[in-house]
């Protein structure tokens, strides 16, 4: 209450300073005038002149009056000033009264100036898109706290189970005890993907902390020599077009998108299907291009694919299943690096996926 009193005292004697400093003007540029020709005016009558007596102000009733003028217009002026840093003030006075009440459980509030269409409400603007943004962000961030506090729960809850069933059989024999315990460290190792599949993705979110000069290329041959022999076990023919594609960028967050756009064209693909990375410099980007055959995908379900936790197939717990981060987190590397992201539904099933890089200058 106090900076906004203070912003408007000084709104208003600036408009006040103004206003007096017109009116000041306004009196020298008339006073002036009759002051100089008072001066030039022979001050006896003139030989054979006849005077006449009439109605009329001498110069000094005028200059008083000027000043008494002066006097009276630095209230009015100042009153005036008021007034108007009060009109000019009130779009604030609401900005900042709703800013005060919009909080993060009750973002849905809206500034919503209408006219007139001025800075103040062009501001009004801008932070009513700023507050949908928010909103917007909470909401995710809620639905992914949620969904990972599901998605963490459900292996601790098998484990927990497998461990009291195990405990509670008297009769349990050293083998089946194993049994059990090689039950437990699946769970635990699916678990553990899935806290390595959440720190990669709150990494990407965060952004890019440094850039370095990479190739895709290299990155790309890297990811898939590791990934060879599992596409050839799941029966998948890997087909690799790796042209020089220089850019600049987080190593590690680059390896990351590329390394989930390989697991995730495996893992959703079928026995005798196939796979092709391709990296190329076409103009001004450097471009890396996925495409893999699989399942049919519903063109409408793309962009919900590229948020966390969204799978086109039901969860599968251990084994090969994934966990519905691979392109969500290959869309926040995208986004941290200033890149496009294209996906795309094959006619055939599976997905074709296109990262859109700035090349390095050289």
């Amino acid at each position: 209450m106090t900076s906004r009193r203070s912003l408007q005292t000084r709104l208003a004697l600036a408009y006040a300073a103004g206003i007096y400093a017109a009116g000041v003007l306004v009196l020298v540029l008339v006073d002036l005038p009759l002051a100089s020709i008072d001066a030039a005016t022979p001050k006896g009558p003139a030989p054979g002149r006849i005077t006449e007596a009439g109605p009329g102000i001498g110069l000094p009733q005028l200059l008083i009056g000027s000043a008494v003028a002066l006097v009276v217009l630095v209230p009015v002026a100042l009153a005036l000033g008021w007034y108007v840093a009060g009109r000019f003030l009130q779009p604030l006075r609401a900005i900042t009264a709703t800013a005060k009440v919009i909080s993060a459980g009750d973002l849905h509030r809206r500034l919503d100036l209408g006219a007139p269409a001025d800075e103040l409400t062009e501001l009004g603007h801008t932070l009513d898109d700023l507050f949908a943004r928010l909103e917007s962000s909470f909401d995710a961030q809620r639905h992914f706290v949620a969904n990972a506090s599901h998605e963490l729960r459900t292996p601790l809850a098998g484990l927990r189970t497998l461990l009291e069933v195990a405990l509670a059989d008297p009769d349990a024999d050293a083998a089946t005890l194993r049994a059990a315990c090689q039950e437990a460290l699946a769970l635990g190792g699916h678990q553990e993907r899935l806290v390595q599949a959440l720190l990669a993705l709150a990494t990407s979110e965060r952004g890019v902390t440094r850039r370095d000069d990479l190739d895709l290329a290299h990155v790309a041959a890297d990811v898939l020599a590791t990934r060879r022999d599992r596409a050839a076990q799941a029966g998948i023919d890997l087909v690799e077009h790796l042209a020089p594609a220089l850019t600049a960028g987080d190593a590690r967050l680059v390896e990351s998108l590329v390394a989930n756009l390989v697991d995730n064209a495996v893992r959703h693909n079928h026995a005798g299907g196939h796979m092709t990375v391709t990296t190329e410099t076409s103009g001004a980007q450097a471009v890396l291009t996925v495409t893999n055959s699989g399942p049919t995908v519903p063109g409408d379900q793309l962009p919900r694919l590229l948020r966390p936790f969204q799978r086109m197939a039901p969860d599968r717990h251990g084994g090969g299943g994934g966990y519905g981060l691979g392109l969500a987190i290959v869309d926040a590397v995208a986004r941290a690096h200033h890149a496009t992201l294209t996906t795309a539904a094959r006619p055939g099933g599976g997905l074709s996926v296109t990262v859109l890089f700035a090349a390095a200058n050289r």
